[in-house]
């Protein structure tokens, strides 16, 4: 039985699943918004905010960023292993 199944989609709480991420410029992650990334291999990591925000963050190897991310750049991201908490 899984006690999250009725819970109401939110930006917090229990990651339903940990989806790798193929970074783009032009579209949003696919499963909707993550509620953080988990970076394998780190190095610049670009994306949109939940808010439309545009970030470039510097990140070590093996991060975990907890921010609502709607999307991961191509463009100014060199980090590698990129995974996003879904929700959904």
């Amino acid at each position: 039985m899984n006690p999250f199944a009725h819970s109401p989609i939110q930006l917090s709480g229990i990651a339903k699943d940990l989806a790798p991420v193929t970074p783009d410029d032009s579209a949003d992650l696919p499963g909707g918004v993550a509620i953080g990334l988990y970076v394998v291999s780190g190095g610049s990591l670009s994306v949109v905010t939940v808010s439309g925000q545009t970030r470039t963050f510097t990140v070590p190897d093996f991060s975990m960023l907890p921010l609502g991310i709607a999307r991961v750049l191509a463009t100014g991201t060199t980090a590698e292993g990129v995974h996003a908490f879904m929700l959904a």
